[in-house]
């Protein structure tokens, strides 16, 4: 039966703290699923719901962008997805009247967590300048206000409108054009603050800034590299692609700051051997310190040439001379790089030991097909993105792009984060696609590069947008620089969100604030022509459809793309000649409009209504086939860099607790790292503890530090003993997003270094 949401927020002042597990999955993830399920959806509607997740004709998972093998599980989720879709799915409701019994002022008082589990949203609501409380109005009434304070600019670079990875193809297609036929690239999207860096050296190096691998790559290759990545508790269902992997003969090295349970031993919960003992993944632990990835990969590959330059090794295809001759181009100025990398500077960046190394050079040149699998840990550094771009060194040296088993696998976290890039949700928009837009929509789409999140947040700071409307997620709690963003915020003269529950940004608002309600994933789409389907392409390039079977949380609600259509109709007028009412009623023709721009969705109608739906063309997947500027794929070389640590400080990584996704708090548990009944907890390895005078269980406030000389405080954190690497700390976020500078950012990219913040511990 489900239950009501929690009437206060929980006291989580005194976190319990165990030891941490090493294994993931099994009973215990098949217990917790089902009874937060159970909670929020109820017995039947729980059994009706999750046996429709990732299947061939049911809803895209909401949770993140792993793809679903060919063939599927009656149950193919995770923990975390079920999690996600019984949220979604929720029998609690948000309605005028919990809006009329709480102010802002109150619900700002909240957690995020007591915020998301009070349930669905269900009418569009408004909040008027100088009032304390939202108020329910008519859908009409909400298109005219923001319509007012559009027509209010002096330039529609006054506005700014933010994407969510959650966000389907057809919804993203018309929200770009909506924007950019208003007059303005202001299209900040989550991918600014996590897989920037990806696709900035991906797109320099091999010329798509998307993965080159396949599921099936996964289960061919001979080595895989997990790199910066926790997949136990952010991908779960990554587990079952590298147990398949290790059942093929496959070795895993994990490279990481912290002992993650997923990668140590998955305990798959569909088969008796997974829940009775499970499948040990990793064979080799690098237990690296944060930020010295690049570092690390650098004299890899000097290692590799070495033996490549050595009489044993002549001959031996330590270096792929072929691939390197015929497919790439900066071999020459590389090498000299790497064969410069110098072993002690090395073991001081990654704190490894030189047979670690050895032992990893070992296995790289034992392989024949390599993957590197990474994710947020390698991307929110300073430099990030030549820390991917040795990366992609790393494996061109052996010619392991464009080979069956091999390749890069930048893994993407939000469902659809990757197919909104594709659809053109981009500040920076290839003039391509622009010419494609103006040839097939009739009208001229601004050539000037808009705004990222950081550049967005420093315009609204600074009074320079005055219009904030965010396509779901929650922009407050994920950005950086907690009191500035809030503050920029608060200088906004509106903000929107289309959202489908209550977040922290609805409470952090411009002088005027509409929330405005829409469907989920799970829930039945009715337009004018029938019932829709929505696609979304995961993070290999897969696309299918997505439907919804549930009726939805309230007849008033909106889906996306309706939205997005009257909006437009309402704020561009009949000088718009875009058939938006057209669009809103049948999906299919958006998709048409969208193969007629988008290169690889010819046809898409047809292709997407096959079960499974198809995968996008990848020259260097497909054909080896580079699309740079000098037409191959681009060794780099870049200066090795790495962060450096003031004495008595500790360098931190923030992180997602099990019971997380995104900034979306499910539960106050971290499972699989011992620690329950609270998220504000710090883990510290021992001897810095020591060295600290910090007892386990002590509290501390986190400082950050950075070059501007600003105080940035997160205080009342619990000190846990934990096997971090020396040095080095983590901690959950959103709580610990204020530690981040907003101008503390990625080269080239302009991602926040969020798993780089020197900080110091002062004791409470």
């Amino acid at each position: 039966m489900a239950t009501k949401p929690p009437a206060g927020d929980p006291v989580q002042d005194a976190p319990q703290v165990a030891a941490p597990k090493h294994a993931a999955a099994g009973l215990p993830a098949i217990g917790h699923s089902l009874r937060m399920a159970q909670q929020q959806m109820g017995v039947r509607r729980t059994t009706l719901t999750l046996l429709r997740v990732n299947q061939k004709d049911g809803f895209d998972c909401p949770g993140c962008a792993w793809p679903e093998p060919e063939h599927r599980h009656t149950a193919e989720f995770c923990e975390n997805g079920a999690k996600a879709v019984a949220e979604e799915a929720t029998l609690r409701r948000v309605t005028p009247d919990f809006f009329a019994a709480h102010s802002v002022a109150d619900l700002a008082n909240r957690s995020g967590y007591w915020l998301g589990q009070q349930g669905r949203l269900t009418h569009p609501m408004y909040l008027a300048e100088g009032a304390d409380h939202y108020e329910a109005v008519p859908w009409e009434r909400a298109f005219d206000i923001i319509a007012e304070e559009m027509a209010a600019l002096s330039s529609p670079d006054e506005a700014v409108f933010y994407t969510s990875g959650r966000t389907s193809n057809e919804a993203a297609f018309l929200y770009q054009l909506f924007a950019r036929e208003l007059g303005t690239n202001n299209l900040p999207d989550c991918s600014n603050m996590c897989h920037e860096s990806s696709g900035s050296a991906l797109t320099e190096t091999i010329g798509i800034g998307k993965g080159s691998v396949l599921l099936e790559d996964l289960y061919q290759s001979d080595l895989i590299i997990v790199a910066g990545q926790n997949p136990g508790t952010n991908h779960p269902r990554m587990l079952s692609a590298l147990e398949k992997a290790k059942a093929n003969g496959a070795r895993i090295i994990s490279v990481n700051p912290l002992p993650e349970a997923g990668l140590e031993r998955f305990k798959n919960p569909q088969t008796p051997k997974g829940l009775a003992t499970g499948a040990a993944l990793t064979d080799l632990f690098l237990q690296i310190r944060i930020g010295g990835d690049q570092a690390l990969f650098r004299l890899l590959n000097k290692l590799i040439l070495a033996e490549h330059d050595s009489a044993s090794g002549a001959g031996s295809g330590a270096v792929d001379e072929e691939f390197v001759r015929e497919h790439t181009h900066g071999y020459e100025e590389f090498a000299e790089a790497a064969r410069a990398a110098d072993w002690d500077e090395t073991l001081t960046a990654t704190g490894l030991t030189r047979e670690e190394i050895e032992e990893a050079l070992r296995m790289v040149l034992a392989s024949k097909r390599t993957v590197v699998c990474w994710a947020m840990g390698l991307t929110q550094h300073k430099h990030s993105v030549p820390t991917i771009r040795e990366v992609v060194n790393f494996l061109l040296l052996r010619g392991n792009i464009g080979r069956p088993g091999a390749g890069v696998c930048p893994v993407r976290g939000h469902s659809n984060v990757q197919g909104d890039r594709t659809m053109g949700i981009f500040e920076r928009p290839a003039p391509a696609f622009l010419d494609a837009l103006e040839k097939e929509f009739g009208f001229a789409p601004p050539r000037e590069h808009g705004y990222d999140v950081v550049r967005a947040i420093r315009a609204l700071r600074d009074g320079e947008a005055k219009v904030f409307f965010a396509m779901g997620g929650n922009f407050v709690s994920a950005s950086p620089d907690t009191d500035v963003t809030e503050a920029a915020m608060r200088r906004a003269r509106l903000t929107v969100h289309v959202s489908t529950k209550l977040n922290r940004s609805h409470v952090v608002t411009g002088a005027r604030a509409l929330i405005l309600p829409t469907l989920g994933r799970t829930e039945r789409d009715l337009q004018g022509s029938g019932e829709q389907f929505v696609t979304v392409e995961d993070s290999m390039s897969m696309v299918h459809a997505s439907r919804g079977r549930l009726e939805p949380a309230s007849p008033q609600l909106l889906s996306e793309p309706a939205i997005v259509c009257r909006l437009a109709r309402r704020v561009l007028g009949e000088d718009s000649r875009t058939p938006w009412e057209e669009f809103e009623k049948d999906y299919a023709t958006i998709r048409d409009r969208i193969a007629r721009v988008i290169p690889g969705f010819e046809d898409f109608n047809a292709r997407v209504a096959r079960p499974g739906g198809f995968v996008l063309p990848h020259g260097p997947r497909d054909e080896r086939r580079f699309p740079t500027a000098t037409g191959k794929a681009n060794f780099t070389a870049a200066p090795v860099e790495y962060p450096t640590v003031p004495e008595g400080r500790l360098l931190l990584q923030t992180l997602r607790s099990h019971d997380q996704y995104n900034t979306t708090i499910y539960g106050l548990d971290d499972r699989y790292r011992g620690i329950k009944n609270g998220r504000r907890v710090v883990l510290v390895n021992p001897d810095d503890a020591a060295a600290l005078g910090l007892a386990d269980g002590a509290y501390t406030d986190l400082v950050s530090e950075w070059e501007d000389g600003v105080e940035r405080r997160a205080p009342g954190f619990r000190v846990v003993h934990y096997p971090t690497t020396r040095g080095c700390a983590a901690a959950y976020y959103p709580e610990t997003n204020v530690l981040v500078p907003l101008d503390a950012t990625a080269d080239t990219s302009n991602t926040p270094v969020s798993k780089s913040v020197v900080i110091r511990l002062e004791r409470r």
